[in-house]
């Protein structure tokens, strides 16, 4: 049935680069070959030299034509096939170019919906109304702010006058207390009912009449 109908080539197509691999293994045998070439032609060269002329320099020379012409066509053939590969390496640039043109723009498209989705959906009034909302919030705040720290019955000016009252006044209370205090006595402010506990208390007067 296979040989009648055939069967589908499932082998991958060959590509751009596939093709210039080739071509450029075709042109490294053709190099080899014009290698060749020279070294004979040079052989030829250096024999005709020395040989004066007759029928078997002719024959050389004919040798040597052949030679000549065959490297002449090899040439031509390997540049048309540098040519081909550099026409190939062209269109495959121009190919790479095209797709990542596509992926960007693709990119772009996609990138395009996704902004519109996301500013679709915000309200510019809505923002504006939030900004009013808040500017009023920071101005109550502020108007709270400053009522809790209003002070109460406080002068705002104290004259010299008033100074030094206050001071004379001040200072008659401190001699007051001196002289209550006058005789060894501790001052009141000073009085305290427990000892620190690195001072040892006096033994009673009845211990040391014991004693």
């Amino acid at each position: 049935m296979n040989r009648l109908f055939g069967t589908k080539n499932t082998a991958p197509k060959p590509t751009l680069n596939d093709a210039i691999g080739g071509i450029d293994e075709r042109v490294s045998s053709l190099d080899v070959r014009l290698s060749k070439l020279n070294s004979e032609l040079l052989t030829y060269q250096q024999k005709l030299a020395k040989m004066r002329d007759g029928p078997g320099k002719l024959a050389l020379k004919a040798r040597a034509m052949k030679l000549l012409k065959q490297r002449k066509q090899i040439e031509t053939q390997k540049d048309q096939l540098e040519s081909q590969a550099w026409n190939m390496s062209q269109a495959s640039m121009t190919t790479d170019n095209l797709k990542n043109t596509m992926i960007t723009i693709d990119a772009m498209k996609t990138t395009n919906k996704e902004l519109k989705k996301t500013y679709g959906k915000i309200d510019i009034d809505k923002i504006e109304s939030l900004q009013d909302e808040m500017l009023d919030l920071i101005e109550k705040s502020n108007e709270i702010q400053s009522s809790l720290s209003m002070s109460y019955d406080v002068p705002d000016d104290i004259s010299e006058s008033e100074l030094d009252a206050e001071l004379d006044a001040l200072g008659e209370e401190m001699d007051f207390e001196a002289e209550m205090n006058f005789g060894g006595s501790v001052p009141s402010y000073l009085q305290d009912e427990s000892l620190p506990s690195f001072v040892e208390e006096a033994a009673p007067e009845e211990a040391k009449i014991v004693e």
